[in-house]
């Protein structure tokens, strides 16, 4: 019932919206005196921001066509290699890009699509040969194609890596930081040659009992049939999952929003007032950011709740009892791969500690394959989005992978 009224309710909103885009061209209209004095201005803005809020959304698109390389532009075209149910492989492609070295950046799975990392893929391009994980949204895979979970994620990371051949690169961000420890440990163990050579993880779980969050707070205050009952909803008949059961992302959204309400109602004043004063390119600025945030797909119930249990309530990875296919991890496997770890000072979702403690459970590493950098002044999303990202934080990336490569 959950997510059917959710359903009905974006259908309504999606009508208001419409309305409302209508009525702000009517009154933005030159030929409508209204449009000039009085409280035209005002209600035209006001009408802006609640049409932009509404409005229903679909996958973005990365919309990356060039990157500039020594002052040049360089044509990028998108083109998938590996496909696969729940999941498949991008490769950004540009010529030069096979003298540079390999890069995979596996994006989160929850509740926002890979291009949430589109200034991730924009900086790292001109420098190296990008591939990304791009996640399916659930709910347009049929049952019949079977479930996923944590156990299939990491098969996943290690099938594209080995698509990708030795000497790639590896980069999670956040939440697959778990995930890629596994499977680089897994593939460690099998003296896979498809091994990354690096793995840099950012602001990621591997370890939450260190500096909890709020996020980690709500994982651990409720036992995991909590979870399932009361997050946990079926697809709806409409789209080809139907009957599957998945975290919605809309309740994922909803949980982010929350967390930060009083910021997000300051952006949205802070659009108003930008549209009322003329300046549409910083209102532009703020719609551009929230058409992504809210921009959010599925996953399955078997992958979240699994993912609750394993990172958040047992820390499996970190007591050394995390298991892959019946089989224990052994994060001691690990001696040739170098382990960047990076946390933001501000970070409210991953604390500071989480990620570094993949630095100290790699205990079969020599310090040489071991860094470690904390990004001061930046948050959660500011580790791999923005300007700090840009300009302090990726020259780090790059500087570990070239001394590794």
């Amino acid at each position: 019932m959950l997510y059917d009224a959710y359903e009905v309710q974006r259908s309504l909103l999606a009508g208001a919206s419409a309305f409302a885009n209508a009525s702000v061209e009517l009154l933005n209209n030159p030929a409508n005196p209204f449009a000039y004095f009085g409280g035209g201005p005002v209600l035209a803005s006001a009408l802006d921001v609640f049409a932009h809020a509404s409005a229903p959304r679909g996958k973005p698109k990365f919309n990356l066509p060039f990157t500039e390389i020594d002052g040049k532009q360089v044509p990028v075209t998108e083109k998938i290699e590996c496909r696969k149910t729940f999941g498949q492989l991008k490769h950004f492609i540009r010529e030069g890009a096979d003298k540079d070295p390999k890069l995979l950046i596996v994006a989160p799975m929850s509740g926002h699509f890979a291009t949430l990392l589109r200034g991730t893929v924009e900086r790292m391009l001109p420098g190296h040969d990008v591939y990304i994980t791009d996640w399916r949204d659930a709910r347009d895979v049929p049952l019949s194609e079977g479930h996923f979970d944590l156990d299939d994620y990491i098969d996943y990371v290690i099938a594209f890596l080995e698509h990708i051949g030795p000497g790639a690169h590896m980069l999670a961000v956040c939440q697959p930081s778990v995930p890629c420890y596994a499977a680089a440990c897994v593939m460690a163990a099998d003296a896979n040659p498809a091994r990354p050579k690096t793995l840099t993880m950012m602001g990621g779980p591997i370890d939450t009992r260190k500096a909890p969050t709020v996020v980690n707070t709500l994982a651990t205050e409720r036992p995991l049939s909590w979870f399932e009952s009361n997050v946990v909803a079926t697809v709806p008949f409409q789209y080809p999952g139907a009957g599957r059961k998945v975290y919605p992302g809309f309740m994922q959204l909803a949980g982010f929003m929350s967390m930060n309400l009083g910021n997000h109602l300051k952006s949205h004043w802070e659009m108003y007032k930008h549209l009322v004063e003329g300046d549409g390119e910083s209102a532009d600025a703020t719609k551009d950011f929230y058409d992504e945030y809210r921009s959010v797909c599925d996953m399955t119930a078997e992958f979240y709740l699994q993912t609750v249990r394993e990172v958040f309530q047992e820390h499996s990875l970190p007591r050394g009892k995390f298991d892959h296919r019946g089989k224990r991890i052994d994060p001691g496997a690990i001696t040739d791969i170098g382990i960047l770890a990076i946390e933001g000072e501000r970070d409210d979702i991953s604390g500071v500690g989480q990620t570094k403690a993949a630095i100290t459970i790699s205990t079969g590493l020599p310090e040489t394959h071991k860094k470690y950098y904390l990004a001061e002044t930046v948050g959660h999303y500011g580790i791999f989005n923005g300007g700090k990202w840009r300009t302090k934080i990726a020259p780090v990336v790059e500087d570990w992978i070239r001394q590794h490569n």
